[in-house]
């Protein structure tokens, strides 16, 4: 089993590496979205939200740094729709600058703290010999 992050090449003010939609979702707070792009990620997310569960819905702490430090979510390789449907963020993210990387690991890369049929929620173990950088998509 592969599986498929896609983070922020940078880490953030607090050392995390924000996932795609975190990424995007600060450009649009930040009000630096065209209309369309804009139109793109409600739409987009929507798409997401009916077709995948947001692991924080089963579980409220999931991501509450206190309980899972680090946590972060992986797409199953095998979810090849949600998998595909990140290039669209890609693409927005790159034209206002902001480096996203394809990360695959051949293993899960932490100690998985929720799973779905989809996707998993990990805290992290440091980057190894099994995790690659995957070239730009």
């Amino acid at each position: 089993m592969a599986y498929v992050r896609f983070q922020s090449a940078e880490p953030n003010a607090e050392g995390r590496h924000p996932g795609f939609f975190g990424l995007i979702n600060n450009l649009s707070k930040a009000g630096r979205l065209t209309a369309e792009q804009e139109e793109f990620r409600r739409s987009n997310h929507a798409w997401y939200e009916a077709h995948y569960t947001n692991p924080a819905t089963v579980d409220p702490a999931v991501y509450d740094h206190s309980v899972n430090p680090g946590a972060t979510a992986w797409f199953k390789e095998s979810a090849e729709a949600l998998v595909a449907r990140a290039a669209g963020y890609l693409e927005i993210l790159d034209a206002h600058g902001v480096r996203c990387d394809k990360l695959v690991s051949h293993q899960a890369p932490g100690r998985i703290i929720y799973e779905d049929g989809d996707q998993i929620v990990v805290v992290p173990f440091s980057a190894g010999p099994d995790m690659e950088k995957a070239a730009p998509t």
